[in-house]
């Protein structure tokens, strides 16, 4: 972005103290990423954001936002009050949003949806100036965020959008209003706060509350919870999946070590994607349905989804210290997820001798459910394809339990959360080289720092 400040004012409908001339290329709410030119604003967290303000001049802010009757306001740098800065971030952001005037493509699901970003944002990148959501950042700071990062040039916004409560769909929709909507699937992710899958559909659903009059919904045709839950939508639809009433679906689909290759309906094309499983050809049958939409050739689909960089630690591929492969997928975990990756790595071919070796951490968010739903991971574990199982975290004490009709007591490694060291040199001492291994959890248990013992 590049606007004055007296356009920023303007657009909040708030008063400037000074400085009507400057301009902003930036805006931060973490004082530590503040840079020259740019507009700070404080927001609240576990510490009221007014808090940093100095420490954001000091790296080179040249405004910030202030909330209304909030002592101490800064006299050094220009000053936009407002009622609220949060809601200021995202009034702003429309306005930008507005003025740039993108085509807007919403991304939401329990699972997928940052892969599906990353392919569809690789796919629209081959003839359009394209801006994606960075990471996961996709909640009511993040969205607004990525749409101020934008160059004044871009012609198609990806943007993932993420929830954990009812309403925050509606609300993000109401703040982008996409021309394109994604439903990846529904699964059991944030069913502590939701109870049932059929009420996180209805929270995903939102996201095409303010899809556009001409706009374009296209979602998991497998899905029965949105097949249902689409007939209510006016707008234009398409799915994607695996079976044959599918707008687009896959044939052919063959899973390897560092890739996987599809074929779909009506086309001559074949599909090659970096990534493994079966759930990633679904993302990619997203990918294709908003390229084909967007008047994209299959052609040109298939080189950028062979090419596109998936975002760090999932189902990536690196090399342990040992020399074993290890599948890095320790970003977030949920009971589908979970099964869909198991499912995938224990399809990958090993060496002669060497094992496929499983580290599962606690899913995180699953309320009461969550005894059950880990124990359920069980049945995707099968000791004659998955030969060793590390399990970390209190719930993980579940799913051991449900392993011990299967599993020998020696296969199963059971570790509560306290003992991740213990869980990490009984690894390293295991792990040979021609194993491979795969980490997933829930990104608070912090397998990551396996992964960097492991490496």
């Amino acid at each position: 972005m590049k606007m004055q400040l007296a356009e920023i004012a303007s657009a909040l409908n708030s008063d400037l103290s000074k400085g009507e001339d400057t301009v902003i290329t930036s805006v931060v709410f973490d004082s530590r990423k503040a840079t020259d030119n740019s507009l700070f604003v404080p927001l609240a967290g576990q510490r009221d954001g007014h808090e940093f303000v100095a420490n954001a001049i000091s790296h080179g802010a040249k405004a910030t936002l202030w909330k209304k009757g909030h002592p101490n306001k800064p006299e050094s740098i220009p000053v936009i009050e407002v009622d609220d800065p949060l809601t200021a971030l995202q009034d702003l952001a429309q306005y930008y949003l507005n003025k740039v005037n993108p085509t807007v493509v919403g991304i939401t699901g329990s699972n997928g949806k940052t892969t599906t970003k990353d392919m569809i944002a690789a796919v629209l990148s081959k003839r359009f100036n394209v801006h994606k959501t960075q990471a996961n950042f996709n909640n009511e700071i993040g969205v607004p965020v990525t749409i101020l990062e934008m160059k004044p040039s871009t012609e198609i916004l990806v943007l993932e959008m993420g929830m954990d409560r009812p309403g925050q769909l509606h609300h993000l929709s109401s703040l982008v209003k996409p021309d394109v909507c994604v439903i990846t699937m529904i699964g059991e992710a944030h069913i502590e706060f939701f109870g049932t899958r059929d009420k996180i559909a209805d929270a995903k659903m939102e996201i095409t509350d303010f899809l556009k009059e001409d706009g374009k919904f296209i979602y998991n045709g497998d899905e029965p919870l949105l097949a249902e839950r689409a007939k209510k939508i006016k707008q234009s639809k398409s799915t994607f999946g695996f079976e044959e009433d599918d707008t687009v679906y896959a044939t052919e689909w063959k899973s390897y070590m560092h890739h996987a290759s599809f074929k779909i309906n009506n086309s001559d094309e074949k599909f090659t994607i970096p990534m493994i499983g079966k759930h990633n050809v679904s993302n990619a049958m997203a990918a294709i349905s908003v390229g084909r939409y967007l008047h994209e050739s299959d052609e040109e689909i298939a080189q950028a989804l062979s090419k596109f960089t998936p975002t760090a630690n999932r189902m990536q591929w690196k090399k342990g210290d040992v020399g074993e492969a290890i599948m890095d997928d320790v970003y977030n975990s949920n009971p589908t997820a979970a099964k869909a990756v198991l499912t995938s790595f224990g399809q990958v071919k090993i060496k002669e001798g060497g094992r496929r070796i499983a580290v599962l951490g606690d899913m995180l968010e699953l309320g009461d459910a969550a005894p059950q739903l880990h124990a359920s991971l069980a049945s995707a574990l099968d000791p004659t394809i998955i030969d060793e199982v590390y399990l970390y975290g209190p719930e993980m004490k579940n799913l051991a339990d449900a392993l011990t009709t299967k599993y020998s007591k020696n296969n199963i490694h059971y570790y509560p959360q306290e003992s991740m060291d213990r869980m990490i040199e009984d690894l390293k001492n295991d792990i040979k080289q021609d194993d491979i291994v795969m980490l997933k959890g829930s990104h608070g248990m912090h397998l990551e720092k396996v992964l960097d013992r492991l490496l």
